[in-house]
């Protein structure tokens, strides 16, 4: 099945470059572009795209904002973010609206195009270091409340094995490493994720590990 794309991004030498490395895959086809966070709300809402490559820093509305509208519209949308800046506190705001996670813009044809992929599965973009970096340092820093209220409600319902779990996704650990890691099955782990999702009421593995850093559940190893 394609996968379909839209792209958000002020340069235009951006967009045409990620649109041909995209569209030369054979899985995934960018059907659409935005100059800006507002043109991206209306292109989702035309198109209904399986991803967005969002960038942060746009004029008239920016990322963080285009995303948060896109996933009050639409809790299943699928927000990548895009930035020059690996510690873009603007970044960590966009992941605690619900973006499925980040990618520099430097990062290779194959790093865009597994992105992409990866997103488009349902799970969260969380391997890279910088990533565990960043929501790490931004949970620290934020003036923002340090937990999701509903979640931090029902944390104590988790049990042991399903904290533990919390943890590894905070870390920025697969499903596969997690089993290993715990000597269980891929399927174990899996029903592990969705029941901590479900009680926690978030919505994927991103918003998983930013509950994890904000409730002091991981530290920085």
């Amino acid at each position: 099945m394609t996968i379909r794309v839209v792209i958000a991004d002020d340069q235009m030498m951006v967009r045409e470059g990620f649109s041909v490395l995209l569209n030369a895959m054979p899985d995934i086809e960018v059907v659409g572009e935005a100059v800006n966070g507002r043109e991206a709300v209306a292109r989702v809402r035309e198109l209904a795209p399986d991803v967005v490559l969002m960038d942060i820093r746009m004029p008239e509305m920016n990322g963080m904002e285009a995303t948060r509208e896109i996933i009050a519209a639409d809790a299943t949308a699928k927000v990548l973010v895009l930035t020059t800046f690996d510690l873009d506190e603007y970044v960590y705001q966009a992941l605690r609206a619900g973006a499925s996670g980040f990618l520099l813009k430097d990062a290779s044809a194959r790093q865009l195009a597994d992105g992409v992929r990866v997103v488009a599965s349902g799970e969260a973009l969380l391997a890279p270091t910088v990533t565990k970096r960043l929501i790490h340092e931004f949970s620290r820093l934020s003036e923002a409340p340090r937990l999701m209220p509903a979640a931090h409600a029902a944390y104590g319902e988790l049990t042991e094995r399903e904290t533990e779990v919390l943890v590894l996704i905070a870390q920025g650990l697969s499903n596969s490493e997690i089993a290993e890691r715990l000597v269980v099955a891929d399927s174990t782990v899996k029903t592990h994720v969705s029941r901590i999702l479900v009680k926690l009421g978030l919505r994927d593995r991103t918003q998983a590990a930013v509950f994890a850093y904000e409730a002091r559940l991981v530290t920085p190893g």
